[in-house]
Order: structure tokens, then C-alpha cells, then sequence
């Protein structure tokens, strides 16, 4: 049965000339699993720290203002 399954080709019918960053087996330049992994930690991780810090910094600000 055609549509059960979806084509999983983005390129179409397009030449492999006119189709950029193409590799041998497949597109080039993309992320491995390995850096997939490590950003699936990374990414969390930064912005827990980035909130840490910007709420550090208004509570500090919140503390000058009050004459503190």
C-alpha cells in the first residue's frame, strides 16, 4: 500500500550535482551520534546555569535597589 509509509527521500528527483553537501553514502556535514549525545547534555546543562546566573544577578540587583 502506497502512503502508509512516508518518503523519507527529501531530494526528490534531483540531480546529485545540484544537491549540496551530499556525500558518498550520505549527507555530509551532518552531526554524528556522538555529538547528538553530548548535546542532549550540554543544552540542558548551559541553560540551567544561564538561569542560575541571570537570577543571581536580578536578585542582586533586587538587594542594591533596596539600599542592601
Amino acid at each position: 500500500m502506497d502512503g502508509l509509509n512516508s518518503n523519507l527521500n527529501l531530494n526528490g528527483d534531483a540531480a546529485p550535482s545540484v544537491i549540496p553537501g551530499l556525500g558518498e553514502w550520505s549527507p555530509a556535514g551532518v552531526p554524528s551520534t556522538r555529538a547528538k549525545k553530548r548535546m542532549r547534555w550540554i543544552v540542558p546543562l548551559l541553560l540551567v546555569v544561564v538561569a542560575t546566573v541571570v537570577t543571581l544577578f536580578g536578585w542582586w540587583v533586587w538587594t542594591v535597589l533596596q539600599g542592601g
